[in-house]
């Protein structure tokens, strides 16, 4: 079943192209990395993707009801994010947010599922803990059950490892990959890291500000584009 897919769509950054005929389509229980250079346009397109941003031409369709708060998303930090002063379970909590809907409190229901995903990912005993007195790695497994709480369907990372030691960094695909196969669901992936991108993910999109590659993992690796991108990265 087709979750998401674009027809030709083209985003602006500032006014002016970042991101130009970009195809592709993302069934549900894909694993779909985009990958490219610096300034490529791949963050453009992710906002595009969570509705943050409309088209400036094409179009986004999403199927199987999918709804913009139904989509978990990791983003990038900055300082200030690292630096929040909320308690794990607060930051975990907040995934919830736009599913509030009338009500002023989290439910007893929406509570259950962080503390669910909270245990799944590892960290309860940091629960209580504040979230800025935790390393690099803690954060990102508490952004990702954050995530969680937005989403049973489809996850959006933007560069999920970037920053994190080589240990810290195969624990988080690991948690990606149980995510995909044990909980169903979807995942879209910004990495710099194109060697982990290309042996984690099913399908790869390579843009440069357009679209330069959209398939299989394995198609890409035989194809110029993936074969001198991937050279390159891995020197």
């Amino acid at each position: 079943m087709n979750l998401l897919q674009c027809e030709h769509v083209s985003f602006s950054y500032e006014g002016k192209p970042a991101v130009t005929d970009v195809s592709f389509d993302v069934q549900e229980g894909d694993y779909l990395a985009i990958v490219g250079e610096n300034g490529a346009g791949k963050s453009t397109l992710i906002r595009g993707l969570l509705r943050m941003k409309k088209p400036s031409a094409g179009n986004v369709l999403y199927g199987d009801g999918l709804q913009q708060n139904e989509i978990g998303y990791l983003p990038q930090q900055t300082q200030v994010q690292r630096d929040f002063p909320a308690s794990v379970m607060e930051v975990v909590l907040s995934g919830c947010l736009n599913r509030l809907g009338r009500h002023v409190f989290f439910t007893r229901g929406q509570k259950a599922e962080a503390e669910k995903n909270i245990e799944m990912l590892g960290i309860s005993s940091l629960k209580d803990r504040c979230y800025r007195e935790l390393s690099g790695g803690q954060q990102q497994r508490v952004l990702l059950a954050r995530a969680l709480c937005a989403t049973r369907k489809l996850l959006l990372l933007d560069e999920p490892v970037t920053g994190l030691d080589p240990l810290v960094a195969a624990n988080m695909y690991q948690m990606i990959r149980d995510l995909r196969k044990k909980q169903g669901i979807t995942i879209i992936m910004v990495s710099h890291d194109v060697g982990g991108a290309v042996r984690e993910a099913s399908h790869i999109l390579h843009i440069a500000n357009r679209q330069k590659f959209f398939g299989t993992s394995s198609d890409y690796r035989k194809d110029p584009i993936g074969m001198g991108f991937l050279k390159g990265g891995m020197e």
